[in-house]
């Protein structure tokens, strides 16, 4: 007779968090255990893990720490458990999301369920029309600066099983092992990259942030999506007494507003007459400035509007450059649409929500170096006009061959107009 458990975890959570930690993909962690690896012994392996998260005796073994390069400059560090441990998170993040769900208020954006980026894009733009003024900001290192000791408490105000506090503990100190093998003691954060990290994120931004924005400045509009977040103001005045009291709030839980990336901007439009140095920001891969419109009689005016950033386009111009095309002749045009195809799509489904004709450009450059990848494959094609007629006259026969044509990117520099 199997002996009854201190701590009582479904095998059924254990087995369906298997499935979602599978079904995100990720690599493996310090132990260099794959998802396939363990999947050879997965009805074994599921259950030495149910096993010791259920008896108390699980310890998480040292988060992997990669370096992230970002898009602005400096380096993330990324922290990957591994698969066992992805697992056991997921298990505690399927018990443990849906009670502070119940609590988080919808301008909260970020990694939740049936919440998106595009969302809060989109209730940042009408609000960008009903208010003048907004106060962007970014925490700075928001997921290695978290304190533990606060954490924990917002824990154990949502649950009473002793095992995910517990386990949520253990986690929190698992030191990382750095690339030369080095291991590194963490006192405060929850890294990047771990399964529970932004439940965890958002649980201690919901009680820093959101809950006293609600309690405090309940006339002011916010959206937050993780560490970025965008506040709407009556006033310049509003503005910067907002900014003073968010940087006291935040101090008193250890974090610190990024003064680099934190700005103050008018809304201008036509008929906001005032004058301000700064009229645009960026939010979630967006900028938002002043813009030519029409309205619904066809009359030119200027709107305040999101459109795909700068720092946007020269990351996905980086990303097309690094596919390294002209390398790839020994390749078809059906191989080449089958590698890179979703990667396109994502851009397209991402960026053209909002004044699509600012990403043309960055699809058009897709087709340059498509049309350089032809003039290398082909010798009787190596002039630049053979090779963008031999891709237009396909492009023409197969327009779904490629997401940004099927858009209505052409290779003849022709934007034709989705289907």
């Amino acid at each position: 007779m199997e002996k009854v458990k201190p701590f009582k975890i479904s095998k059924h959570t254990v087995m369906d968090a298997f499935k979602r930690v599978k079904a995100n993909k990720g690599t493996y962690g310090v132990d260099g255990e794959s998802i396939e690896v363990f999947e050879k012994d997965l009805k074994n392996n599921l259950y030495k893990l149910w096993n010791r998260m259920s008896s108390g005796s699980y310890f998480p073994k040292p988060v992997k720490a990669v370096e992230i390069p970002k898009k602005n400059g400096g380096i993330r560090i990324l922290g990957i458990p591994t698969v066992e441990d992805r697992i056991a998170q997921m298990v505690v993040k399927l018990y443990f999301e849906p009670k502070v769900e119940e609590i988080f208020y919808e301008d909260s954006y970020g990694y939740r369920p049936n919440k998106s980026a595009i969302q809060a894009i989109s209730a940042t733009r009408k609000r960008c029309w009903r208010k003048d003024w907004v106060l962007e900001f970014d925490i700075k290192g928001l997921f290695d600066n978290i304190r533990h000791d606060y954490l924990i408490e917002m824990v154990k105000r949502h649950t009473k099983k002793k095992w995910i506090i517990l386990y949520i503990k253990r986690w929190l100190v698992a030191p990382f092992q750095l690339p030369d093998g080095t291991i590194k003691q963490r006192v405060a954060g929850t890294p990047q990259g771990g399964v529970i990290s932004p439940v965890l994120a958002n649980l201690f931004l919901h009680y820093a942030f959101d809950d006293y924005m609600e309690k405090e400045f309940q006339a002011i509009d916010w959206a937050r999506y993780a560490d970025d977040a965008v506040t709407h103001c009556v006033s310049l005045k509003q503005a910067n007494y907002l900014l003073n009291q968010l940087m006291k709030r935040f101090k008193r839980f250890g974090l610190k507003i990024h003064l680099g990336k934190t700005k103050i901007v008018y809304c201008k439009d036509e008929d906001r007459k005032g004058d301000y140095p700064k009229t645009s920001f960026d939010f979630l891969g967006y900028t938002f400035r002043p813009r030519g419109s029409k309205n619904k009689y066809g009359k030119l005016f200027v709107n305040f509007l999101p459109a795909i950033s700068n720092k946007a386009k020269k990351a996905i111009r980086k990303e097309v450059r690094s596919w390294k095309l002209q390398l790839k002749s020994d390749k078809s045009i059906q191989d080449i649409a089958n590698m890179f195809n979703r990667q396109i799509q994502g851009w397209i489904n991402y960026y053209t929500h909002f004044y699509r004709s600012e990403i043309y450009g960055t699809l058009r450059y897709i087709n340059d170096k498509l049309v350089n990848w032809v003039r290398r494959k082909f010798k009787k094609r190596n002039s630049t006009k053979r090779a963008k007629h031999w891709l237009g006259e396909i492009a023409k026969r197969e327009r779904d061959l490629f997401a940004h044509w099927k858009f209505g990117i052409l290779p003849m520099g022709k934007v034709m107009g989705a289907v």
